[in-house]
């Protein structure tokens, strides 16, 4: 009897786990495919109404419109996407996916490091490919993502990721791409508990900057000196000081982001990429001249001052797409989960903003993959760069119609049916069976 109850306890144990497991990522691509007949959209403006999308290898080997040219396809797997639309597969900058599962649980939270100066810190050896928060993004197009960490004046080391893998290593698509630092506030918002109606200064603003420039100093001085002994967390700051990755500048205020620009620059920082820049249209003249490209932060949101138009967050995309200031599109605040909207907030700027769809699908495929600078390997559906292929039945920007049918990861075709899925059939299930009976 005790024997029995074990096998039985087993049993139930191991059919939880298989209910919570995220899907098994997929094989290597086997045999060439051909998507035939939809309409593409490559990434870089340029739109094939009737196209052929084939790749082999995980590469990208041609892209032609099926009404101009003869293809040879025999040996490929064809699949047909008549009536359907085929992106490439979007990027999501600057997020912590994988680094956290439950806000409210703190053993699920590894985002974060203790101290305030952490580059060397790096996100990819924290990263969970078994979190079942990545399948969802999967599911908007998102395949790959820029895992990076969060707090202190200098959170640490970024890693772009790719989302189908078994472990870290596997998941690498661009290992420590970036160094992130949160610039210091100029001023704190009212104590509203205190009754207070001002903003108040931040009396430790000189101390705080200090210490990101200190940093940097220091750095070259290690540089040139040819120590002994490694430090830490200067050599995780050469590449950045060497212009060999770059460094990722979190500030939302507008004399914040000139002194963080104008600061970096004096100290011959080489690659600087502006992120949050909630407030970036009132200092865009210093960015055009300095040639920073941007990540804006979260287009849904209500606008920061009273005065300003209630849809500029919307249009804000498009306002620097038309100043000629390189953009792309993220999303830090709030739920994690909300990381899945990328494409929505795309489709908003394009709404808002009176700017065309292909050009607001760059502002999360090719501009972001120009600003990580992973242009070379994705971002655009082109003769041989990855094939990071997505299959809508809709326009993928738009909610109603963003309906993912396949996906393709390096030429890898992803398993869409996770934990979602599987509690819809589930309960499905169950009901209908009420039902009937």
């Amino acid at each position: 009897m005790k024997k029995q109850l074990i096998t039985y306890f087993v049993a139930l144990m191991g059919m939880s786990v298989a209910w919570a497991q995220v899907p098994a990522p997929a094989p290597a691509q086997s045999q060439p495919i051909a998507i035939m007949n939809g309409t593409a959209h490559l990434g870089n403006g340029r739109v094939i109404e009737n196209s052929i999308v084939a790749f082999k290898d995980g590469k990208i080997e041609l892209v032609v419109d099926a009404t101009k040219v003869r293809v040879d396809l025999s040996g490929y797997q064809q699949v047909d996407a008549q009536g359907k639309h085929i992106y490439p597969g979007l990027i999501l900058p600057k997020t912590n996916l994988g680094l956290e599962e439950v806000a409210a649980v703190r053993a699920t939270v590894d985002d974060n490091e203790v101290g305030n100066i952490n580059p060397n810190v790096r996100s990819a050896i924290a990263y969970n490919t078994d979190s079942e928060l990545i399948p969802t993004m999967k599911f908007n197009g998102i395949q790959i993502a820029q895992i990076t960490p969060q707090g202190g004046r200098v959170a640490g080391t970024s890693s772009i990721m790719q989302l189908d893998a078994w472990n870290w290593e596997d998941a690498l698509y661009q290992v420590d791409d970036g160094v992130h630092v949160n610039w210091p506030a100029l001023s704190y918002g009212p104590r509203w508990w205190r009754g207070e109606t001002e903003r108040r200064p931040n009396e430790d603003y000189k101390d705080q900057v200090n210490d990101i420039l200190q940093l940097i100093k220091d750095t070259r001085s290690y540089m040139e000196s040819n120590p002994k002994e490694k430090n830490l967390k200067l050599e995780a700051m050469i590449p950045v000081v060497a212009g060999e990755s770059q460094l990722f500048v979190n500030a939302d205020q507008p004399k914040e982001i000139m002194e963080a620009v104008q600061t970096l620059t004096e100290m011959e920082i080489p690659n600087i990429v502006l992120t949050g820049a909630a407030d970036v249209w009132y200092v865009k003249d210093l960015i055009k001249e300095k040639n920073i490209p941007v990540l804006l932060t979260n287009v849904h949101r209500v606008p920061g001052r009273n005065s300003e138009d209630y849809d500029l967050p919307y249009k804000l995309p498009a306002l620097l797409h038309k100043e000629g200031i390189l953009v792309g599109l993220t999303y830090e605040n709030g739920m994690l989960a909300s990381n899945r909207n990328l494409p929505f907030f795309a489709g908003t700027a394009a709404a808002y903003g009176n700017l065309d769809k292909e050009e607001a699908l760059k502002l999360i495929t090719s501009n972001t993959a120009k600003i990580l600078k992973i242009d070379d390997r994705t971002g655009t559906l082109e003769k041989g760069k990855d094939a990071n292929i997505v299959i809508s039945g809709g326009d993928i920007l738009d909610m109603p119609s963003n309906i993912i049918v396949a996906s393709y990861i390096q030429g890898r075709e992803v398993e869409l049916h996770a934990m979602q899925q599987r509690l819809y059939e589930k309960f499905k299930e169950k009901y209908e069976s009420q039902m009937e009976d």
